[in-house]
């Protein structure tokens, strides 16, 4: 019997793993990215959402690493820039607020979900 500590952990890295390998989070991502800065309309932030889903159509065509690395990248890029832009206490806590923590939040997820499933995916050409 293995230990429950590192039992815990493997599964939490397979969880993680399979979220990235998973065709639905970046969807869910682009749409509330879109929902976020489609009015009024921001040019910069709306070329996030067709990467996102490209990377979920490029999943479901069985490229999911591949699709894993970009969805973590594009992730991590939208964390990073959306992290930059300050925010008033008080609006946190209102619908678009909400909605921008829960977008920041599924970025990091997918971030680490997507990261975990490229680092330790393999391709076809590599099993072969």
């Amino acid at each position: 019997m293995g230990n429950s500590v590192e039992d815990a952990k493997q599964t939490l890295v397979q969880r993680f793993r399979a979220w990235g390998e998973n065709s639905f989070p970046p969807t869910v991502l682009a749409s509330l990215i879109a929902a976020q800065h489609m009015r009024p309309f921001q040019f910069f932030p709306m070329l996030f959402p067709p990467v996102l889903l490209f990377t979920s159509y490029a999943n479901l065509q069985g490229y999911k690493t591949d699709s894993a690395g970009i969805s973590a990248a594009w992730s991590g890029l939208y964390l990073l820039l959306a992290g930059r832009r300050r925010q008033p206490f008080m609006q946190r806590w209102g619908v678009r607020g909400i909605v921008r923590g829960t977008t920041m939040g599924l970025c990091l997820v997918n971030l680490v979900g997507g990261g975990l499933a490229y680092t330790l995916g393999k391709r076809e050409e590599e099993e072969e």
